[in-house]
This record gives C-alpha cells, sequence and structure tokens, in this order.
C-alpha cells in the first residue's frame, strides 16, 4: 500500500486484522511487533514472516520492565524509556499498533503491558491488533514480509510525560490496604491468590489483605484467541465497581490484560500495581493474607 498520509479515526482501543490491513502503509502508523522467545518464537518468528512494514521490538530483552531487587515488571524510568522509544524511532505523531503472538491471553497481557507503558509515558495514539499475528494469518490473502523487518526511523528524542494516575505504587497499595478506597483486584490464579502457590520472585506466598480474585485468563477467550467481546467483559467486571481498580500479579505482567479491560474497553478508573506481589512481599513488614477470599 502506498506510503500517503489520511485522515483516521481516533485510535481506537482494539483494531481488527482488516482495520490494519486497510490502513497499514499510510504516513504516520508505526506497526510494533513485540513477540519475544517467551511468547511467540521472538526475533527468529518475526524474520520469517511479519506483517509488511512492522518494525520488532522484544518484550522481554528490549526494556518493556524493569528489574529492582525481587521486582521484575517495573516501568522503566524515564531515561529507560527513552532509550526504549529510540530503539523504534517511536515519534509523538505516530499511532502505533501492538502485534503479539495472537495464541494465549499470556500473549495479550504482553501487549497490553506495552500499550499501557505507551500510555503511561504520554502517548496518545495506539491500539492493540485484536488477535494477533494468528488473526493477521488467518487470511491468506493478507501479505506478509520475511527478513529483518523495517529499519527504526531517525527521531527526536521522545518527550516523555508521565501520567502517574495509571500506576500505583508500594505507598498507594498500603494507603488503600488501610483506607479500604480502592478495589485490590488479584489477577493470579487460585492457588497463588489462597498461598498455596509462590511465584518465585515474591519472597513470601498469599495476597494483598482485602483483594479479591479475578484470573486474568477468564478476560480472555482462549477459542477465539483474543480478548473477550465488550458484553462479557461488561458482566464479568461487573461487581468490581465504584472504587478505583489496582490490578495486580505476581510481576504487573498479568495485571495488564484486566487493566486494558477496565480502563480501555469499559472506560473504569485503574491503574496497575507493576511490583506486585514480587515487590510487596521483599519487606517483611507488609502484610499478605492467605487462605480462601
Amino acid at each position: 500500500m502506498p506510503n500517503v498520509s489520511h485522515e483516521r479515526e481516533a485510535a481506537p482501543p482494539l483494531v481488527s486484522a482488516d482495520w490494519l490491513a486497510l490502513h497499514n502503509g499510510t504516513s504516520g502508523l508505526l506497526v510494533l511487533d513485540i513477540r519475544s522467545a517467551v511468547d511467540g518464537g521472538g526475533r527468529q518468528a518475526f524474520e520469517q514472516a511479519h506483517i509488511p512494514g512492522a518494525i520488532h521490538t522484544d518484550y522481554a530483552k528490549d526494556g518493556w520492565r524493569a528489574v529492582k531487587g525481587m521486582a521484575t515488571g517495573l516501568l522503566p524510568d524515564i531515561a529507560g524509556l527513552k532509550i526504549l522509544f529510540a530503539r523504534f524511532g517511536l515519534q509523538p505523531s505516530d499511532h502505533v499498533v501492538i502485534v503479539s503472538a495472537g495464541t494465549s491471553a499470556g500473549d495479550f497481557c504482553a501487549a497490553a503491558r506495552v500499550y499501557w507503558t505507551l500510555k503511561i509515558a504520554g502517548h496518545a495514539k495506539m491500539s492493540i491488533l485484536d488477535g494477533g499475528m494468528l488473526a493477521w494469518q488467518a487470511d491468506p490473502a493478507r501479505p506478509l514480509e520475511e527478513g529483518a523487518g523495517a529499519s527504526a526511523k531517525a527521531a527526536p528524542e521522545y518527550p516523555v510525560t508521565l501520567a502517574p494516575e495509571l500506576r500505583s505504587d508500594a505507598g498507594a497499595v498500603a494507603r488503600a490496604i488501610e483506607n479500604n478506597d480502592a478495589f485490590l483486584l488479584d489477577t493470579r490464579a487460585t492457588a497463588f491468590f489462597e498461598g498455596l502457590n509462590k511465584s518465585p520472585q515474591a519472597l513470601r506466598a498469599g495476597r494483598l489483605p482485602g483483594a479479591v480474585q479475578l484470573d486474568n485468563v477468564l478476560a480472555f477467550d482462549s477459542v477465539g484467541k483474543r480478548l473477550k467481546p465488550l458484553p462479557e467483559l461488561q458482566a464479568l467486571f461487573e461487581k468490581v465497581a465504584g472504587k478505583l481498580v489496582v490490578n495486580y500479579c505476581n510481576t504487573g505482567h498479568q495485571a495488564a490484560i484486566t487493566w486494558f479491560a477496565l480502563s480501555e474497553m469499559l472506560g473504569r478508573p485503574a491503574t496497575i500495581y507493576d511490583g506486585s506481589m514480587s515487590e510487596w512481599t521483599e519487606e517483611p513488614s507488609r502484610p499478605v493474607a492467605t487462605g480462601p477470599g
């Protein structure tokens, strides 16, 4: 498709493969393939087949999540975000379409976490490709490219302006526990929620006191391989209402899918506690709860 500019509507949080096929190649559209070795085969899979014009960034290797102590999924600092965005030449005017493998809830969590990172850094226009590469390749008429992919554009240093209202830190979580003024949404499986199992990154098993559980996989259609449709999301989150929702898990990865559903699809106030249980349990004085919720 020729590289020409034309008007696009405001970026929707999810775009279909048909939408991307229609708009791909237009000025200001940046297709960002985030497949990693963990989810979707990484660089090797990208070079075998990718959406024409896409740029690859490895979600697991390229600095999308920072490490501090036991916490392995923190938001990078401003300097780290600028280095990350320079890898693919991000400009404030770009409409970024995030492409994951599209095969699991974990893939969508990665795409949602990239979306959240862009949004919290002050970027205005980004979307997730609904169904990822799996949806794109479902129609054999859609073109594919092989090889290294597009080169990053030369761009000035990105003007990161953090949006703190999208993130909860340990202090905010402690205040929420004390004041009971937010829903602490534990997005892990029941064994982790009840303290029967523990992530290697967490020093203690259990959950945030007062948390309620909603396993992140419930927001994902495991048959259709995409986020569940809006009516199902509305029903799923019906009882989580009236307060800010603080989404957390073990490392701030799984929590991204429920944050995306709440914030971007349902328009509800929500944050991610990116430190999650890996950071929370590092401090022995911080309380944890176990047993049925």
